[in-house]
């Protein structure tokens, strides 16, 4: 394991080009859909985004995140 990958961590802080409209489409994806539907496509989005980062530890610290608990490393 390369030392960037030992020490990559979460970007918390914000980091997404157009945010706003980026949320605008978020919400405009689920506009017609049932709220069964909507958290299917979430699932979804969630697993085709862990899949690009790819990094465990990310992840891991994410759902931490995510969950409101605090960094457990």
């Amino acid at each position: 394991m390369s030392k960037d990958a030992e020490t990559a961590r979460l970007i918390t802080t914000p980091n997404i080009a157009a945010p706003d409209g980026f949320y605008a489409e978020l919400i405009e994806s689920q506009s017609q859909l049932s709220d069964e539907q909507a958290n299917r496509m979430n699932a979804r989005l969630v697993l085709l985004l862990a899949n690009h980062i790819g990094h465990r530890g990310i992840l891991s610290e994410a759902i931490q995140l995510a969950r409101g608990k605090p960094d457990q490393k």
